[in-house]
């Protein structure tokens, strides 16, 4: 499936590869966008909507090796024989998953807040809720649909990033498949050992990727590093950005 995509040319002259930004669930190419307007000086970029989300096409198979299709097949609509791939969260998990299926399209991997896990628990129920109630409401702004969010949601940023996906009284984001494949989302199968440099950026006080989890990633990532950014949650690029870009920016050098 090629996607739906955003792509911007570097601002100056460069040998880099191109950078592919990859969003989370309830998310759309928007999301990372805090990083393409820093690495787009000198890297080619190309956010992307994955399946089921933003103006991306709809589809009731919402898995990894699906979603890592997809990204190649975009690759492939945009001539791009290699690039760095950037993902968070669910997208972290679609350009893990990537390397299984293509790892020679692979020049850099960059995995934000998600290890390659199954993680056995359901943290979005609230916003399934949440979302559903919005649509059962009949709501036309996302004024109204806030309100109608904030019984069921106390996170006002949660709120807010999700409303980005709200447009003209509809969501953006394919809800009865995500909710159909939520096991799919959270869940994971172990890939073959890509044994390049990856770097996992977890933040500080985030569930997603801790210690229990090291074995599995270093089986599957064996040269993986990971740089914790303190006092971050697992919007860990919209909370310390600066940290993140560093990061990355000094992984992408080495």
């Amino acid at each position: 499936m090629k996607l739906n995509v955003r792509a911007q040319s570097a601002q100056n002259l460069h040998n880099n590869s191109p950078i592919v930004l990859v969003h989370g669930l309830f998310g759309s190419l928007d999301n990372l966008g805090i990083l393409a307007r820093d690495l787009v000086s000198d890297h080619d970029i190309l956010q992307v909507d994955m399946r089921n989300h933003g103006l991306s096409p709809r589809s009731d198979e919402m898995n990894y090796p699906a979603m890592a299709q997809d990204l190649v097949d975009t690759l492939d609509a945009h001539n791009i024989e290699k690039a760095t791939v950037i993902g968070h969260s669910m997208g972290g998990k679609a350009v893990m998953a990537l390397t299984a299926l293509a790892p020679d399209r692979i020049d850099h991997l960059v995995a934000i807040d998600i290890a390659p896990v199954n993680y056995h628990v359901r943290r979005h129920d609230e916003i399934f809720a949440a979302i559903n109630a919005v649509t059962n409401a009949g709501v036309a702004t996302r004024q109204q649909a806030a309100t109608v969010m904030r019984e069921f949601l106390n996170e006002e940023g949660v709120i807010q990033f999700l409303l980005k996906s709200f447009v003209d009284g509809a969501w953006r984001f394919n809800v009865p498949v995500l909710w159909e494949q939520y096991a799919n989302i959270v869940g994971w199968e172990t890939i073959p050992a890509w044994d390049h440099p990856a770097l996992f950026i977890p933040g500080g006080n985030s569930p997603y990727v801790t210690e229990a989890y090291r074995d599995d990633l270093l089986a599957q990532f064996p040269q993986a590093k990971a740089h914790v950014i303190a006092g971050a949650g697992h919007w860990v690029h919209a909370e310390k950005p600066d940290a993140v870009l560093r990061a990355i920016r000094r992984y992408l050098a080495e």
